[in-house]
């Protein structure tokens, strides 16, 4: 795959905010025919195969209600490219996230047809030999943790990576039509290759244990201790009154593995395959705890709250992980971070192999969680270099079968070498 191009705009009017985009787009196409010289465009040529035939756009949820004559004028535009995508509250660029204004973000890729499918409800997969997947879906669609499963077990890998759409009003996502309720994305065949990676945004505040007793949501034993017990002693509340309790438990969630899953990455941090649940109430009389999803005897679960710079630090390992898997021979990322100004962009990264990036961040990490506007996509963009990249912040975040809160899901797409 040839290098994707993107590019994203911000205005009042989204038809301005898409000529905005749509300038900055036939800006890198015209470059990228300059550099290949007069047989850009005839056929057979390297331009001809570099056409886009597939498209992402994300905008934030104040164009929502415009989302369908946003994708006619996409179409019209770029005629014969697919388009996915979805709304979110906000929307993610390389380097800059869009909160509480008008914005989209575009992103176009050159990728042979036989390699990718959209799928919809009215466009199903077919026989596509789906090798991994993009999802998109509405938060209030029932059975999602199902539909998500089925959908894995539909690719060769297990592995699929998205979000769900995140509005104020209307949550829309798109996949060649604009569409509510249900899941849509883009499949991708074995030879279209990327690495993809979960951070997690919350630190565990105890030890891990095992759920010995429980009946739906409802928790009632940890390792064979009833399980409100357990969670007031390992967040140090015994003894305490009871308004304080309760303000520690506004602040603390619950980090649930399966039971063959990893739970920790190492001491003190949470693995990829932990899935962070609110805790939605206590039963002082059966002393057990309701936690925001179906919980089994056998999982495993630690309680947990936010932590900022524990969500730096994991964001910072997984594109150090991707660096190291896509450029073995480059300089430790943590060098790289030290380094400043001119030294910092004389060295090589892994921008050469990467084609394109799609980011997409939980709604509650965004704007101020990382300490200023923009700053999660700003370690990214230092980790990963001046690499094309369109995201959005989502209502939930899927990676592999799993349905998360709180994380981030970074994909990358592979160039040719």
């Amino acid at each position: 795959m040839t290098l994707f191009w993107h590019a994203h705009a911000s205005h009042p009017d989204w038809r301005a905010a898409l000529a905005l985009a749509a300038a900055q787009i036939d800006a890198q196409a015209d470059a990228g025919r300059a550099r290949r010289g007069p047989a850009a465009g005839r056929a057979g040529s390297p331009a001809a195969e570099s056409r886009p035939t597939l498209g992402w756009v994300y905008l934030t949820d104040l164009y929502a209600n415009d989302a369908g004559a946003l994708l006619a004028e996409l179409q019209r535009r770029w005629p014969g490219v697919a388009w996915v995508g979805a709304v979110g509250v906000g929307v993610a660029a390389n380097g800059v996230e869009y909160f509480d204004q008008p914005a989209l973000v575009l992103m176009l890729a050159a990728v042979p047809r036989e390699r990718f499918r959209v799928f919809s409800g009215p466009q199903p997969l077919g026989g596509f030999a789906a090798h991994t997947a993009q999802v998109h879906a509405d938060p209030s669609s029932a059975e999602l943790p199902t539909l998500i499963h089925e959908l894995a077990a539909r690719t060769a890998t297990g592995y699929l990576f998205g979000g769900l759409a995140s509005s104020r009003a209307q949550a829309p996502h798109i996949a060649d039509g604009v569409f509510e309720g249900g899941v849509s994305g883009v499949a991708f065949g074995s030879d279209v290759a990327l690495v993809s990676r979960v951070t997690q945004g919350c630190q565990p505040v105890g030890p891990t244990r095992r759920v010995t007793r429980a009946e739906h949501n409802l928790v009632l034993e940890l390792d064979g201790q009833p399980a409100l017990d357990t969670l007031l002693a390992d967040l140090a509340l015994d003894g305490l009154a009871p308004p304080e309790v309760l303000d520690a438990l506004r602040h603390t969630l619950v980090g649930l593995a399966d039971a063959a899953d990893e739970t920790l990455a190492r001491p003190g941090q949470f693995g990829a395959d932990t899935r962070v649940r609110h805790l939605i109430g206590i039963d002082p009389a059966r002393r057990a705890i309701a936690v925001a999803d179906v919980v089994e005897p056998g999982m495993r679960l630690a309680f947990c709250q936010r932590d900022t710079e524990a969500a730096r630090r994991d964001l910072v390992r997984i594109c150090a992980e991707i660096r190291e898997e896509l450029e073995p021979e480059m300089l430790p990322l943590e060098t790289v971070l030290a380094l400043q100004g001119s030294d910092a962009e004389r060295q090589p990264h892994a921008a050469r192999r990467i084609a394109g990036a799609i980011y997409v961040s939980c709604s509650g990490r965004g704007g101020p969680h990382f300490g200023a506007p923009s700053a999660e996509l700003a370690i990214v963009r230092h980790a990963l270099g001046d690499v094309p990249l369109a995201g959005f912040f989502a209502a939930g975040e899927i990676a592999r079968h799993h349905l998360y809160g709180y994380t981030g899901v970074l994909t990358v797409f592979v160039g040719d070498d």
